[in-house]
Order: C-alpha cells, then structure tokens, then sequence
C-alpha cells in the first residue's frame, strides 16, 4: 500500500479509501490511485481491512443445492449488486443432512461474513436459534421466519388462486401432486397444499386424500405411477395441479405416454414459469427468484450499514398466474360427448 501511495502521490490511507469504495475521495484521486495499483499488480487485503474497519466485505449464501432453476435465477441476481457494492459472496452447500448438521456445528460463516443469506431451509428451532447466535444479521429467502428478515411469496395465497382458476373453467376432481424432498423445500410444498385445499374448501368440494400424490424429485417411474394412481381411481381427476414446473413437464410427459391428451382429458398447471413453462405453453404460477434475490441482498447491506434497521421487516414479492394451453375446461359426461345430451337421451 506504501507502494501505491508513492506512486500515486497521497498517503496510504487515502490508498485504502480508495480501494474500498468510500466516496470521501475525488474522481481525481481515485483514478490516479486505481492506475497506480493496476500498475504494481496490487489488491487490498480484506483480511487486513476486516482488523480495521471490523467488516469482511463478504455475503454468505446457505443453499441446500446449486442443481435447481430457482437457485441459479437467485444467485445469478445476487453477483452483480454484492459487486456494486464492493462485496464478494461466498456460497455454502447443504445438500443432505450430514453436512447440514456439520454446518450447524462449526457455523463458518461466523467470522467470515457480513451476513448471511438463508435458502430454502426448513429449519428447526435449534438451528434458527444457532443462526441467531452468528451476530451479523441473518436474512431468509422463499421463507417466512416470524420475528426474522424475509424475502418470499405467499405459497398458501398463490396456489388458493392458481387451483380457483381450475374450479372456475369447471373442474371438481383437481390432484396436487408435489414432491418428497429432503433436502429442505418441504416448506413450499406444505404451504401450496395448504392453499390447494383452502380453496377447494372455499368452493364446497370434498377434499380427497387419494387426490393428492407424492413422488421423488425429477424421478420418472415414480411420477408414472404417481400418474397410474390417479388413473386407477374410481371417479379419476379431470385436472392436476403440480407444485414445481418441472413436475409439471413430467405429469404431462406421462399422460401423453398413456394417450391421454393434455388439456383435452386433462388439465395440468405449475407452479415457478420457469422457462420450459413458456417452451411447453404450461400454465403456472409465475414467481421470479431473481427479484428475490435482488431484494434479499438489498435488505442484508442495509441491515449491514445500518444497526438500527427493522430485524423482523419482511418483503412479500407478488405472483402472477399464467394461462396457456394446458388448462381448459373439463370434458364433457360420457353421453354428451357422444353427441346426446341427457334431456335427448330421455326423450328417445
């Protein structure tokens, strides 16, 4: 830093102002100050700076995994703000519960963090409480955590709508169907059942348990037979509703496979508008994990840079439900389809 001084012609500490972004320095300065370190190959020490100025300059991510559309949109919108605001971000992958328990054991994101930014984890209250135990403010994505930071969608108020637009073109027999994952999304999951039968509750229709199927995560044979239940039952669904996109494209995939045309036979809607959704002309529930994301690393730098901000303040980012082509009224009874109906069949 000495170095750079010199050659600059000002003192260290305006060197290291200059390198960490502090505006107290005129353009001037900073730009003889930037072609000077360019020049000796020099970057400042977060380390260092971290003795003096008592901040990392770092965003801790906590991801049960990188192998998800959401999780790529998010952190892809995260980059470019931490970068503007002169931090860097580090990522730590949680993808089963050995490792999430290891996590929570050694907590490294202690003093190695300004904050730390929480995905998708269905936390427990031991784990919340060791996260509130880190001292740097601790901020929750796709999550409500009461009495904590978050940035989410309300679940249980998107899937009410999303299975009210299959109850107003018609359709009484609606399945959910959702995934079982262990890695730490069964929040949403719970959450988007919950509104499923809120609003066929709201509509006056029974709920049915054989309704609702479960089936492991981009697992094709056992979203066939997810598919083969609902197939085999008495009176089958004339419409299903899937929690993830993804799931979605796999249901339909399966339908197909047995001959049964979607929406003619049956209607399926998703859940996310990634962009298979759009490919497919899928109707779903849109969110963005990139305005999420975006919002979470603007609510972290402001608890960051202000110790008297609103720890329990939570951003609830609006859904949007998508119409496309595979939603449609439900067929019509057995006898109307063969072109009589029921008053015809009486009067022959």
């Amino acid at each position: 830093m000495a170095d750079v001084a010199e050659r600059a012609g000002v003192s260290p500490s305006t060197v290291s102002r200059t390198l960490r972004g502090l505006t107290s320095v005129s353009p001037q300065v900073r730009t003889r100050v930037e072609e000077a370190a360019r020049e000796l190959n020099f970057a400042i020490s977060r380390q260092a700076s971290s003795l003096v100025t008592g901040r990392t300059g770092v965003m801790a991510v906590l991801v049960p995994t990188l192998d998800s559309w959401f999780m790529g949109a998010a952190l892809s919108s995260l980059g470019p703000l931490l970068r503007g605001a002169g931090m860097e971000m580090t990522v730590y992958v949680v993808p089963d519960l050995a490792e999430r328990a290891e996590f929570f054991e050694r907590l490294p994101a202690r003093r190695n963090a300004d904050a730390l930014l929480v995905f998708c984890f269905d936390l427990n209250k031991e784990e919340t409480a060791r996260l509130d135990d880190l001292g740097v403010p601790v901020i929750y994505i796709s999550q409500h955590v009461e009495g904590r930071p978050s940035v989410y969608v309300d679940d249980v108020a998107a899937a009410c709508r999303a299975t009210r637009h299959l109850i107003n073109l018609g359709h009484r027999r609606i399945a959910f169907a959702h995934t079982v994952n262990a890695r730490g999304f069964s929040f949403s999951s719970r959450d988007r059942l919950l509104g499923y039968r809120q609003a066929l509750t709201e509509a006056d229709i029974p709920l049915d348990d054989d309704l609702v199927v479960t089936t492991p995560p981009r697992d094709k044979r056992g979203t066939t037979q997810a598919v083969g239940n609902l197939l085999s039952l008495r009176e089958p669904p004339t419409a299903i509703f899937a929690e993830q996109d993804e799931l979605a494209a796999s249901l339909i995939l399966s339908l197909r496979t047995v001959q049964i045309e979607v929406p003619e036979r049956i209607s399926v809607l998703g859940f996310d508008d990634q962009l298979m959704a759009e490919w497919l002309d899928l109707s779903t529930v849109a969110q963005s994990p990139s305005d999420m994301g975006r919002a979470a690393a603007e609510l972290a730098l402001e608890l960051i840079n202000d110790s008297d901000a609103d720890l329990s303040q939570h951003i609830v980012l609006p859904t949007h439900l998508i119409p496309r082509g595979t939603t449609a009224p439900p067929p019509a009874p057995q006898g109307e389809r063969e072109g009589n109906s029921p008053a015809e069949g009486r009067n022959a």
